[in-house]
């Protein structure tokens, strides 16, 4: 679960830094900044739901 869950950190993290540096994609980089917020609020709320039980 963690694998996933950092390769896909990476992956929206590439995905922004593209759309900055590509003038006309700039819709991807808010996408992916969007994604890696979800994915990290995600895992953290999963991790911390693993640790109590």
């Amino acid at each position: 679960m963690w694998i996933l869950l950092i390769l896909l950190l990476v992956v929206w993290a590439c995905l922004s830094v593209f759309g900055f540096l590509v003038e006309g994609l700039l819709w991807l980089a808010v996408v992916g900044i969007v994604l890696f917020v979800a994915t990290a609020v995600v895992g953290l709320l999963r991790g911390r739901a693993a640790t109590k039980e």
